[in-house]
Parts: structure tokens; sequence; C-alpha cells
């Protein structure tokens, strides 16, 4: 496990996977939201993000968080040499979307940019959920199969299999040092 590439609907709690996996791997973290967003919300421009995530999936360890836009993550998934698929009932994350903005309003959201307009995204997620439901996750599923034997992959469709996901991964990490 070097490369992971870590998606799925909003408000799935794949940041704070990542962060955890992150520390318990010691593979470098990478949070799309962070390389193609400003603080305060500006995107980045396009041909300063493109290159960014080109250089960067080129590189020989990562955990990668996010979408950034279909080609981009389907270019991240072809480099991935693990996939985890964070696969939530809806109700989960649109519970989840709502406890970020609560807990946003005292401190900005793990992953997210500074100063990232809480109200905004919290409304963009809001809208985000049925429609990747609808259109993304369905592409997601065929992948995960697409890749099973190819690339190590986690299709993980409650919060426990999650916790359980992070535990396999603790003790793993007991058995083999990092590198």
């Amino acid at each position: 496990m070097q490369r992971v590439a870590i998606f799925g609907n909003a408000g799935g709690g794949k940041s704070t996977l990542a962060f955890k996996l992150a520390a318990i791997t010691g593979l470098p973290l990478h949070v799309i939201d962070l390389i193609e967003f400003h603080p305060g919300g500006g995107r980045v421009p396009i041909d300063q993000y493109l290159k960014i995530h080109d250089d960067l999936i080129t590189t020989s360890r990562w955990i990668i968080d996010g979408y950034g836009g279909k080609a981009n993550a389907w270019k991240r998934f072809e480099q991935a040499d693990t996939l985890v698929h964070v696969d939530l009932p809806l109700r989960t994350h649109y519970w989840w979307v709502t406890k970020r903005f609560i807990k946003g309003l005292f401190k900005n959201p793990r992953g997210w940019p500074e100063k990232s307009p809480l109200w905004e995204s919290t409304l963009s997620s809001y809208r985000v959920i049925r429609l990747c439901d609808e259109k993304l996750t369905p592409e997601y599923r065929k992948l995960m199969i697409s890749y099973q034997g190819s690339k190590r992959t986690f299709h993980l469709t409650t919060p426990r299999e999650i916790e359980t996901f992070l535990e396999e991964m603790k003790a793993s990490r007991r058995q083999q040092p990092l590198p």
C-alpha cells in the first residue's frame, strides 16, 4: 500500500478516514480540495491544479482524498495501488454533512481550505449527494469490481466497516515496520 485513492460521496467521512490512515501508514496525505481551492473558497487556476495533480500522482507514495473532476479521479485510480471507496447509505451522508456544518461553525472542517464559505459549501454538498448517488456511485462500484485482483480494493459501506478497516490497517502496521 503505497498509493491510496480514497473516494466516494460528499459527507461520507473520507477526509477523517484519510487523516487517520495517513497517521497509521506514514504515507503523505494530499487533499484534493486543498489543491483545487484557495483559502476562502476560490478555485486555483485549472492549469495550475492539473499540473499539481498530475505531478502528484506520479510520485511513489501518497494518499489522495477527494474528487477534483472525473477525468482526474480516473487518472488517480489508474495510478493507485489501493482504492478505498466510501459508499454509505444516503441518510448517513446527509446526516454527516449536517454534523460537519454544525461543527464547522466553531472550527474549520478538516481537509477544507481555511475560511471556506461554510454555508455555501454545505448547500453544495446537500445538492451533490443525490446526484453523486445516481451518477457516480454506480460507476465507482463498477470501477471497484474491475480492479479486483489487480489492486487492493476496499468497499466500505457502513461506519463500522470504516472503523474495522482502520483497525486492520493498524494491526497490519504493527506486524510490518513503516518504510
